[in-house]
């Protein structure tokens, strides 16, 4: 089996739908973030805090791009469309999943910005960091699911229609 990449904004699902869609699969499951961190020995709030934006993206770039992954779902950071090595390496052997949602709905869902660890710009809103990263998401997507409505399993359900 090809692995399965999740893609897509903070708050769009890739973690929980992630390992739901592992176990319908009969996959692992692997989130970049926690790669990151074990890596880093440190919280993504905390790396980011220290080496800052810029250089947390070509950090996460770096660990990604040197992941070997296999029969895996993969829930990546949602800045993880900056870097080129990293989505070559996950390009490479397997189908990108662009969870789609809309602007409004992530800010619904994301309550805890300054703690999630989010790559982004003091005074950035959700909106411009959705407008910058949206046709970096649909650049990579092999396939798009819109995952605004839809519960996580819904969004189980509609992937594995997909594929």
């Amino acid at each position: 089996m090809k692995n399965i990449v999740l893609i897509g904004m903070p708050g769009a699902g890739k973690s929980t739908v992630g390992v739901l869609l592992a176990k319908s699969l009969l996959a692992s499951f692997c989130d970049t973030d926690l790669i990151i961190q074990r890596e880093c020995k440190k919280s993504l709030c905390e790396i980011i805090a220290e080496i800052g934006i810029d250089a947390f993206v070509q950090t996460e770039n770096r660990i990604v791009a040197a992941q070997t992954f296999e029969n895996c779902v993969i829930a990546t950071g949602g800045s993880v469309v900056y870097g080129e090595d990293a989505m070559c390496n996950l390009c490479k052997n397997g189908t990108v999943v662009y969870l789609q949602v809309t602007a409004e709905e992530l800010e619904k869902r994301i309550c805890n910005i300054k703690t999630r660890g989010i790559a982004m710009k003091d005074g950035t809103s959700i909106a411009e960091l959705f407008a910058e990263r949206a046709p970096l998401y649909e650049k990579y997507a092999d396939i798009t699911v819109d995952c605004t409505l839809l519960t996580p399993e819904e969004c189980v359900d509609a992937i594995i229609e997909k594929l």
